[in-house]
């Protein structure tokens, strides 16, 4: 299968008063057209910042993104047009994200209109309409504004507004973080078969591992900006290798009374600091196996076994 997006040495860093903030720090990935990529790691590893930076919504500092085989970093802005109406985001709020001040099928057309798909509105809203029934928003709702509806419809808006321009490649920013757990069901179940039925390729960013297991092909583990384990779904939540990943795996609630006992890998030690770090892993600080060599040099992504690479040492 041909390989839809391709990140090279990728980087964003953002200015701060003491130097550099390292939010995405050499990012090497690959994603395969009708494919999901999980993006997994704790709050302020720079998942957010990497799809951001994949899509341009972020100015990269240094790095290639390649969109089916084309550098989109360095193109022209009329190249970079069309490949951004193939590349779509849906965000986490699903709130924030609309204008409270246009109604449903006025939110939903909106990028239709901006990008002039269609010669007229007829047509425009024959789109709306079919979009609406493809998400599952009942059409006695297109009147309706932003906080007349409850969270899951919200997010089904965000979800048409990303499909409306046909793309085949979404960032999934956390989609689900924001609401309840029987909604979030819908919502997870509703992009798989999305994916099944148009062909579409995921970046899905979450902390949540329960719900990245659910629905990722693959999953990228980043701490402080660096990506320290890549490896198919199944085989992470059955040999993980670096140790942060094992911790996160860890803490992952069981409902069953005789996983009661499990043993929970608590991270111990300070967060390092993202501004200027370092050379080192920088999980070092907090890791139980670290030892002065961790501590010299960066540590690169190393394949363990086919498909499974791992930046750590002690592996």
């Amino acid at each position: 299968m041909s390989t839809l997006i391709e990140l090279r040495d990728l980087k964003k860093y953002f200015p701060v008063n003491n130097g550099l903030l390292h939010a995405v720090d050499g990012i090497n990935l690959k994603i395969e057209q009708g494919k999901t990529l999980g993006i997994v790691g704790e709050s302020g590893c720079g998942k957010s910042t990497l799809g951001r930076t994949v899509l341009g919504l972020h100015e990269s500092t240094s790095g290639e993104v390649y969109f089916d085989s084309e550098n989109i970093v360095n193109c022209s802005k009329s190249q970079f047009k069309k490949a951004r109406r193939e590349m779509q985001m849906i965000f986490q709020d699903p709130y924030s994200s609309l204008n409270p001040r246009m109604r449903v099928e006025e939110l939903i057309a909106e990028p239709i209109l901006i990008n002039g798909i269609y010669k007229n509105k007829n047509e425009v809203f024959d789109r709306v309409a079919n979009l609406m029934d493809t998400v599952g928003l009942a059409q006695r709702l297109s009147d309706a504004y932003p906080h007349e509806l409850d969270g899951g419809r919200r997010q089904r808006i965000g979800v048409a507004r990303a499909l409306s321009l046909n793309p085949r490649f979404i960032v999934c920013d956390e989609p689900v973080s924001a609401l309840d757990v029987s909604i979030q069901a819908q919502i997870l179940n509703l992009l798989m078969d999305l994916q099944d039925e148009l062909g579409l390729t995921y970046m899905f960013i979450t902390h949540d591992l329960s719900v990245v297991r659910h629905i990722s092909t693959d999953i990228a583990v980043m701490y402080l900006g660096k990506c320290v384990e890549i490896c198919p779904s199944k085989e992470l939540f059955k040999n993980p290798l670096h140790p942060y990943t094992k911790a996160l795996l860890s803490a992952i609630p069981v409902a069953k009374a005789e996983m009661r006992h499990k043993k929970i890998e608590v991270i111990r030690g300070e967060v390092s600091s993202p501004v200027n770090p370092k050379l080192g892993c920088r999980f070092a600080p907090r890791c139980p196996l670290a030892t002065t060599e961790c501590t010299i040099d960066d540590i690169p992504l190393v394949e363990i076994t086919p498909g499974h690479s791992v930046a750590c040492l002690k592996v």
